[in-house]
């Protein structure tokens, strides 16, 4: 069989599997697509013959990554977003810090990962998925207040969170790990992806003023997207900042041109988030083989609860001290902000790509996929009923 063979071979498969799992998931109510399709993979990569191919991190960070950041960038209620900004400025900032610093300190102390790996770990699990979290917010229909609290937290965490590991991996791979080495990086490859995607998306929208039917429109958002995660790699700066940041930009200013915002141009973009939602999570669930996570069962489930509890000091912690000052934050909405942290094909993608790093424990790559798996699986798949029971009222 060639290679462009297996490759629509592969289309086929993933797209029909995606296919079926959506209608068992519109059946079964109280079970979310992306939990679904993550299961799926996992089963799928059991089967002898490995049907489905264990993707990279590169192609799961180039192919899949910017354009569901951008969609989900896109249609983020901005006007909710500001009112909850301080919040959300809050966890993604002092937010990530402390869950990298926890995380990499328990896991050094209880489960016995270096200082350098328990940090690489921390930096790895530190983002919540914005893939995950906005797909299983429209499927409980969250209120207005709430989703751009986790929306707008997942989304630009994304970025702080990618250029935190990008710093923890540099100081290692450096040979000589400083905390004072990885903060400067942080800040570099921030502050770079933001000029880029503040210059990215500007320039789009320059070009956008000429543009005269959606299709037009439809490719400069396509161009805009990529190519501000293209630009930023170039430079080493956080493409997934850029991305996030051009989004936000084209959202921002881009109705002002009368044309954007149109119904062919979100058709598009919501088609095109859920056809990659589909294939990601099942090559998620596949990424790596299950049979290697049982000799490090203990230290996943470790690491899972680790992470778990860790979240509870940023999200009770920093949104107390954001309701003095920002519109109230109802505690169930606070306790629903803490389990919805979930973990995706961000830090799956982040973790197999440290699978083969010299300098980084072996263990580190799978321990990272277990707890994805396991936040995807746990904290996904009872998201609908840990709703229901707090009684977090639908949006209207």
């Amino acid at each position: 069989m060639t290679a462009q063979q297996r490759f629509l071979l592969l289309l086929i498969l993933v797209g029909g599997i995606a296919t079926v799992l959506g209608l068992v998931s519109k059946r079964a109510r109280f079970v979310p697509y992306p939990v679904v399709l993550a299961l799926a993979g996992v089963l799928v990569g059991l089967l002898p013959g490995t049907p489905l191919p264990h993707i990279g991190a590169d192609i799961l960070l180039v192919a899949f990554v910017p354009g569901l950041v951008f969609e989900a960038a896109l249609t983020l209620d901005l006007a909710e977003f500001r009112r909850r900004l301080l919040p959300v400025g809050l966890l993604v900032t002092v937010g990530v810090a402390l869950t990298v610093v926890l995380i990499g300190a328990l896991t050094h102390l209880l489960v016995g990962f270096s200082w350098a790996d328990g940090m690489l770990i921390g930096a790895i699990l530190a983002a919540t998925d914005p893939i995950a979290v906005v797909t299983l917010l429209r499927r409980v229909a969250a209120p207005a207040g709430l989703s751009a609290i986790l929306e707008g937290e997942s989304l630009l965490n994304d970025g702080t969170g990618v250029a935190a590991f990008s710093a923890v991996l540099g100081t290692i791979v450096s040979g000589s790990p400083s905390a004072t080495d990885a903060i400067v990086r942080f800040l570099e490859l921030t502050a770079g992806g933001t000029v880029v995607g503040l210059a990215v998306g500007f320039v789009g929208l320059a070009l956008l003023r000429f543009a005269d039917d959606a299709q037009l429109e439809i490719l400069a958002t396509l161009v805009i997207a990529y190519g501000s995660y293209l630009v930023a790699d170039i430079f080493h700066a956080s493409g997934i900042v850029a991305v996030v940041v051009a989004g936000i930009v084209v959202a921002r200013y881009g109705a002002a041109f009368g044309r954007l915002h149109g119904p062919q141009l979100l058709g598009f973009w919501n088609l095109i988030a859920f056809v990659l939602n589909a294939m990601l999570f099942i090559l998620v669930g596949a990424a790596l083989p299950a049979s290697q996570l049982v000799p490090v069962a203990g230290l996943v489930i470790a690491t899972f609860v680790i992470m778990l509890v860790t979240r509870a000091l940023p999200v009770y912690g920093l949104l107390a001290i954001a309701a003095i000052r920002a519109p109230p934050i109802p505690w169930p909405w606070r306790h629903l902000t803490w389990w919805a942290g979930l973990r995706g094909a961000l830090a799956v993608a982040l973790a197999l790509s440290v699978a083969a790093t010299p300098g980084v424990d072996s263990r580190v790559s799978v321990v990272a996929y277990g707890v994805v798996l396991l936040s995807l699986f746990v904290q996904g798949g009872l998201i609908v009923p840990v709703t229901r029971a707090l009684r977090v009222e639908p949006a209207a």
